[in-house]
């Protein structure tokens, strides 16, 4: 079994700022002459996260507009008590939606449903530079 890392950089706006990663995670696949196995996804972030979903629209519209209503910015938060910096939502968000993501891959492609794509969301309040960790375990 050979385990690669790599890594995918991005430049994010946050509040909900939506990422197609698919194309990176794909060539990172690719690159790693691994046939099957699973790549397994991670940001290093307590206001971020990653999952699937079709990559259009309205069905980014309708996940921005569930996170609000279920996570709303002006709702008192005791993380933006102690620290000011009025990220509470942010943390919660991504806490509900997670850091990581794992899917398979057989004969170097990955196993995604026809209308699936990665995506990483950015729920910070501000622009960051974001570092997601890939790693491809396989034979």
């Amino acid at each position: 079994m050979t385990i690669e890392t790599r890594y995918v950089h991005l430049s994010t706006q946050g509040n909900a700022d939506i990422h197609e990663i698919t194309p990176q995670v794909e060539q990172a696949v690719r690159k790693s002459a691994l046939q099957n196995g699973i790549v397994t996804l991670f940001c290093p972030s307590s206001t971020s996260g990653l999952t699937t979903i079709e990559y259009e629209a309205g069905a980014l519209s309708d996940l921005r507009r569930l996170f609000n209503e279920m996570v709303p910015e002006d709702r008192d938060y005791a993380h933006n008590a102690r620290w000011h910096d009025g990220n509470g939502h942010s943390h919660v968000r991504a806490a509900l939606l997670g850091p990581s993501l794992t899917i398979p891959f057989v004969d170097g492609c990955l196993t995604l449903g026809t209308w699936q794509q990665i995506i990483y969301i950015d729920f910070d309040v501000r622009p960051r530079n974001r570092k997601i960790t890939v790693q491809i375990i396989g034979e």
